[in-house]
């Protein structure tokens, strides 16, 4: 592992090197993972820096910066949009860094994001919630990535009988009250679902879905970033989603989403992400090109 500090789109940020894997870790603000590459191609943040983009709450203007962050599900204003624009602790042991989110006091809860090593071609990012306050409170881990423009998303949506005959449904999908049906940055195809990124379509989209199989996956510029993670037992918010995906002309936020706990003073709660990020020269928005150039490398 390989330390250095610098800075990403006007933010000091610690750079760090894990396997094939270049994150920087924001300093001031947080948690926040601002940059992510691949040792192909370094210097080509897949995340969307937006530091001026924002939405205003009634504790003030809360901005999206970009990056990848971790929130609490369900959402809800203002408790999902609690300012996080203050510094923040990094403590580094051995090959794990952990990033410790201030204390949400209104909130009753502190988060955290650790960082480690896996296998030969990820790193494994470990997302908690601590309930720092005196009663048990309800909630899930909900880790977002805000993704560079011009790229497209990927879902997998495999069937899978419920029942031997099949004739039980094993699928479905959550559409958010502004999402148009008739979006055409939306597809489905074959066993995948899609979503593009146009910066020159301003309406927000929104979708949300159990996946089959637990990845989710963006594609732009010739890198496919990828998150694995498990499902658990338990029921998950927006209607069973696993997995979710907002766009609008700005970005494509790549959201996975953990089962609902209640959790206990003291206790936390965490979900995981593996992350992946592979040199994909040539990829669209179809199965047969998901599976011929993306999914084989996910088996390695």
């Amino acid at each position: 592992m390989k330390i250095e500090e610098g800075q990403v789109s006007g933010f000091r940020t610690k750079i760090v090197s894990l396997n094939n894997t270049v994150i920087g870790i924001a300093i001031d603000i947080g948690p926040r993972i601002i940059y992510a590459a691949g040792k192909e191609r370094p210097d080509f943040n897949l995340f969307g820096v937006l530091p001026e983009a924002g939405i205003a709450t009634p504790e003030g203007f809360w901005r999206i910066y970009g990056g990848h962050r971790l929130w609490s599900s369900p959402e809800a204003k203002p408790r999902s949009y609690s300012m996080d624009d203050k510094p923040v602790k990094i403590d580094v042991a051995e090959d794990i860094i952990t990033i410790h989110g201030n204390p949400e006091s209104e909130n009753s809860i502190q988060k955290e994001i650790a960082i480690e090593p896996f296998s030969q071609n990820g790193i494994q990012v470990i997302h908690s919630i601590r309930n720092i306050g005196r009663w048990p409170t309800q909630l899930a881990c909900w880790p977002l990535s805000v993704m560079r423009q011009n790229g497209f998303a990927i879902i997998p949506l495999r069937p899978s009988k419920v029942d031997e005959e099949g004739l039980l449904p094993d699928r479905h999908v959550s559409f958010w009250p502004f999402t148009d049906l008739s979006d055409e940055r939306l597809t489905f195809s074959g066993q995948y679902i899609f979503v593009r990124q146009n910066p020159e379509i301003k309406n927000p989209l929104k979708i949300g879905t159990m996946p089959n199989a637990a990845w989710a996956a963006y594609w732009v510029d010739g890198m496919a970033f990828v998150k694995e993670f498990s499902r658990e037992e338990g029921e998950y918010p927006d209607f069973g989603c696993g997995v979710e995906v907002y766009t609008n002309a700005d970005m494509l936020e790549l959201e996975t989403v953990g089962p609902l706990r209640t959790v206990d003073p003291s206790e936390r709660i965490c979900h995981t992400e593996i992350w992946k990020i592979f040199d994909v020269e040539k990829l669209s928005p179809t199965g047969d090109s998901v599976r011929k150039n993306l999914e084989v490398l996910l088996s390695e």
